[in-house]
């Protein structure tokens, strides 16, 4: 069997409506056993040393933090919090729908989970404002976006780990481009409610904003401390914990609404960036985080709701880990048949242009996102892409980002958008009106994509200035 028969074997598998891990996992046994360039055990070998990695672990803990955190009523703290924050604003609750996001992408690492946690509650509250159920729904799928692209992100420790690019540096080049994302989304709301003269869905007060602005600068402040009394010589995990306990303190005291929440994801990049702890430790300390304030201080959180977290935790990692197992063996054939050094050829001898070279991934990927899950399509493209990356002197880093972005679009349009599907369930839309509520959010999702990709110090800045 020549490499272009493995590539249409795939490709047939996959056409079939096969699973794409199994259809990975098949074409390249297949290939195997028709050429006998290895033996068949090689399969099984490669699977589970696709598996044998340390950053792989972050991935169940990420996952377990989100679903805790869904669990636990956390969102609902969130919700209320971004409503004290920007629900006076013309257009409210469309912008409280993407500051929440924003939160909420610094604990769950998924645009799935944003939209079927956060999500439900915002469309419901917009539709109970008298918001058309369209806007709910375009806005809450464009903001569920920043979920992988705000750290932590899974796909980032997908990306990292075929790709061999430091996870924290991908978490911290994910920040300011977030930012961006929500600023261009905030400013969509803004022309929307210009356009059909909406107001504020909440008085604006002066007592709520004093209060909120009061969390943030506890948030801002103590972790501020933190750094300076560590940079000054003080013990990093005891400095750690006296600055959490005092803030436990201050919570019941002052009886914050989403302070501990919001610490969450300033925990997480706070310890990569100090070297406290690694993404997988961090994946952990967040499931511990989520874990204290479900059960012990809130008490919102049950062992029946801990079981069902668990479980769901179980089938998402499976699912996941599967296809990456299945793409280490299919990614071996790829470059045993010599298939990624033909395309790298093929790619360089129609164009050595950075530029071009990054207009036509993005065409690529927002084509390949339409179709494939980003777990898998970063399992495929990432071993295909990264040699011509590294031959045209692309930042890896930068190109992880581009690449997620890309495919955290291809998430709201069918046949296989799964934000589309969650939000269509939610609203109780039609799959064709739900994409149809969807289509005016790409231009600001697209622009951040054009920002994203051809100024890559919004994305480089962070990493380069933390090393």
């Amino acid at each position: 069997m020549s490499a272009t028969a493995f590539k249409l074997m795939f490709l047939a598998l996959m056409g079939s409506g096969i699973p794409v891990a199994i259809a990975m996992a098949g074409a390249a046994l297949i290939y195997i056993m028709s050429t006998g360039i290895a033996p068949d055990f090689v399969v099984i070998h490669r699977m589970f040393s696709g598996l044998d990695s340390f950053p792989l672990l972050a991935v169940p803990f990420f996952i377990m933090a989100g679903n805790l955190m869904n669990s636990a009523g956390i969102t609902n703290r969130i919700y209320n919090f971004a409503l004290g924050l920007v629900g006076w604003m013309r257009g409210g609750l469309g912008h409280v729908n993407v500051v929440g996001s924003v939160i909420f992408a610094g604990m769950s690492g998924t645009a799935v989970a944003d939209a079927a946690g956060l999500g439900t509650i915002e469309i419901r509250a917009m539709k109970e404002h008298g918001y058309d159920v369209e806007f709910a729904v375009g806005i809450t799928a464009a903001s569920a976006t920043l979920g992988p692209i705000i750290p932590p992100s899974l796909p980032f420790v997908i990306y990292g780990m075929m790709a061999s690019v430091s996870i924290g540096q991908l978490f911290l080049a994910g920040i300011l481009p977030g930012v961006v994302m929500a600023a261009l989304m905030m400013l969509t709301v803004s022309f929307f409610a210009w356009r059909n003269k909406w107001g504020g869905d909440i008085p604006f007060e002066w007592r709520r904003i004093l209060g909120v602005f009061t969390e943030l600068a506890v948030l801002i402040l103590m972790p501020t401390l933190v750094f300076f009394a560590i940079d000054w010589g003080a013990p990093p995990r005891t400095t750690v914990i006296v600055a959490l306990v005092l803030l436990l303190v201050m919570d019941k005291v002052f009886r914050f609404s989403a302070v501990l929440p919001l610490l969450t994801p300033i925990l997480l990049i706070g310890g990569m960036t100090s070297g406290l702890f690694t993404a997988t430790e961090g994946a952990i300390a967040a499931c511990v985080w989520a874990l204290f304030l479900g059960l012990v201080w809130y008490r919102t959180l049950n062992w029946k709701m801990f079981v069902k977290a668990s479980q769901e935790t179980v089938e998402t990692t499976a699912t996941v880990l599967f296809i990456v197992s299945a793409a280490s063996v299919f990614g071996w054939v790829l470059a045993a048949s010599r298939t990624t050094e033909m395309i790298a050829q093929w790619v360089l001898d129609f164009t050595s242009n950075p530029m071009m070279f990054l207009l036509l991934v993005n065409i690529l990927m927002l084509f390949v996102g339409c179709f494939l899950e980003p777990t898998a399509a970063i399992t495929i493209l990432t071993p295909i892409l990264l040699p011509i990356v590294l031959k045209l002197g692309i930042d890896p880093v930068h190109f992880g980002l581009v690449m997620v972005l890309n495919l955290m679009i291809g998430l709201l349009h069918p046949p296989m958008g799964l934000v589309l599907f969650v939000l269509a369930r939610v609203a109780n839309l039609s799959l064709e009106r739900t994409t149809m509520a969807i289509l005016p959010w790409l231009a600001p999702l697209l622009l951040s994509l054009g920002l994203v990709t051809y100024f890559p110090a919004i994305s480089l800045w962070l990493p380069q200035l933390m090393k």
